[in-house]
């Protein structure tokens, strides 16, 4: 990985950055000179860590778990440039600039509108959760990295039959379905799963982080169902990836429009898809519902 910009001698611009992050200012974060109290700053660039391994589609947890280690921090500096206020709309960029052996060196620039407001580096170190000495960057992370910087797809999506995916598909329902949202276990599996078409979304870990199966509801019409996203991944793209790869393969087959039933807090979700909502809500499984459909 080259790095082409450093904080304090070449200034960065938004293009710089794959990852931007934004949020407004919050009255709790102003001090008494009525700007962000320079504290804050960090806070704003380590939260943007975070959703940058949520760009990667990476649940950070889980994720450093299968890396068999963790990631702590050995620097973290600030230079201000100016001044942020409140109810200001600020844009965080970060990104991985190098990784050494150990570590792993981000540089984040805080954005109003265009103007630069305030750089930071921050300097991780992979190591051993229980005795935090280190160890080397895996490949597969390093490889992860790189690929995220350089522009590539984070996820891919493919499709199969329950013998094929349910080992993934499965567990991210049960996480989603069962232990989330307390669907009863009984109501979950039925006999569709082994005459649906599946399809998963995996991360570059090739873990599943999206699923939903496709049946057939009537001849010409296609029925979408069992739809899941990984928690903290939601509102990544995953969910709309999988339908558009279901909706695609219904196309592909014959069918003239799919149906779905949609849970009412996920409707807006649909709706952004092309669904329109038809009849009345419902409750299934204890969860409000709602017929939905799309026209292929």
């Amino acid at each position: 990985m080259t790095e082409t910009r450093s904080t304090g001698t070449s200034p960065y611009v938004r293009a710089d950055f794959r990852h931007l992050m934004r949020f407004r200012v919050r009255w709790s974060e102003v001090d008494m000179q009525k700007i962000v109290f320079n504290a804050h700053y960090l806070m704003y660039f380590d939260t943007a860590i975070a959703e940058y391994w949520r760009d990667m589609a990476l649940p950070y947890e889980e994720s450093m778990h299968a890396l068999d280690g963790d990631l702590y921090v050995k620097k973290a500096s600030v230079e201000f440039n100016a001044s942020a206020r409140m109810d200001d709309v600020l844009d965080a960029g970060m990104k991985c600039v190098r990784i050494g052996n150990s570590s792993i060196v981000f540089h984040g620039a805080l954005f109003r509108g265009d103007e630069l407001l305030v750089t930071s580096e921050l300097i991780y170190v992979f190591a051993d959760p229980k005795t935090q000495t280190s160890k080397p960057v895996p490949p597969e992370l390093r490889e992860i990295l790189t690929g995220y910087e350089a522009g590539e797809p984070m996820r891919e999506v493919a499709t199969g039959d329950w013998q094929q995916l349910a080992a993934g598909a499965g567990a991210l329902r049960r996480a989603v379905f069962i232990k989330e949202q307390s669907v009863p276990e009984e109501l979950e599996w039925d006999a569709h799963d082994t005459t649906a078409l599946h399809a998963v979304a995996r991360n570059r870990l090739g873990r599943v982080i999206g699923t939903a199966r496709l049946l057939s509801d009537a001849p010409g019409v296609a029925r979408i169902g069992r739809m899941a996203v990984h928690r903290t991944l939601r509102g990544g793209g995953h969910g709309a990836a999988v339908l558009k790869t279901l909706e695609a393969a219904a196309r592909a087959r014959g069918d003239r429009e799919v149906t779905l039933h949609a849970q009412r807090s996920a409707e807006a979700f649909y709706r952004r898809l092309g669904y329109l909502p038809e009849g009345e809500p419902f409750e299934e499984a204890g969860i409000a519902h709602i017929d939905m459909r799309k026209t292929l």
